[in-house]
């Protein structure tokens, strides 16, 4: 099955309306979120805040609750990589949630597009082609993620591109963090979806 294929198929056809509108939706969600609710959270609760220091948990649960219904309800290659690709550049420009990591961050990107379109693809392909258990398509999709993200910061670690001293919140954030942070973003999507499903039939 070609990609192209995956990438054009969605869990329901909408109407153009109804398409343009939610595309603009996670859109916004994909850019705002990132670059503006870490400073937001931390000078509404302070810097040194449990919700401020947690704030990738929060802005990553969001934005891959937004790559699961774009698995879910978007169709073209090229809207899939607009919101493969908003959600890191914006996060890292911002620098509300690696701060001084930030810089170094920018190694990453190119991994963190490449785990971002290995979930949604795996996801539409498992779910929405394959029609494959909804759970069982979430984990896997997360955990394909996170082995591509992760694997790619454990090279680029063994070749010194990460200072010693952030390795290890490094470590965290490209690992344990994305897998968290995938699942819970899985698991409200799977809320957005039964939703949709519910006001359609109504």
């Amino acid at each position: 099955m070609k990609k192209e294929f995956v990438l054009n198929q969605s869990v329901c056809d909408f109407s153009r309306g109804i398409d343009i509108a939610q595309t603009i939706l996670i859109y916004l969600v994909a850019l705002f979120v990132p670059t503006f609710l870490g400073t937001i959270l931390n000078q509404v609760f302070g810097v040194s805040s449990v919700v401020a220091m947690n704030s990738q948990l929060i802005i990553g649960s969001i934005v891959n609750t937004a790559l699961f219904v774009t698995a879910l309800n978007l169709k073209g290659t090229v809207k899939i990589l607009g919101i493969v690709t908003m959600p890191s550049v914006s996060t890292i420009l911002s620098g509300a949630v690696f701060h001084s990591a930030s810089v170094y961050m920018f190694y990453m990107i190119p991994a963190i597009w490449l785990g971002n379109f290995s979930l949604i693809y795996f996801f539409k392909k498992m779910f929405v082609v394959n029609k494959k258990n909804y759970l069982f398509a979430g984990i896997v999709s997360s955990l394909i993620k996170v082995f591509v993200i992760f694997g790619i910061f454990q090279v680029l670690r063994m070749v010194s591109i990460f200072p010693d001293t952030l390795v290890s919140t490094l470590q965290t954030s490209m690992g344990m963090t994305q897998l968290i942070t995938a699942f819970i973003g899985f698991v409200l999507s799977f809320a957005i979806y039964k939703l949709q499903g519910f006001v359609k039939k109504s």
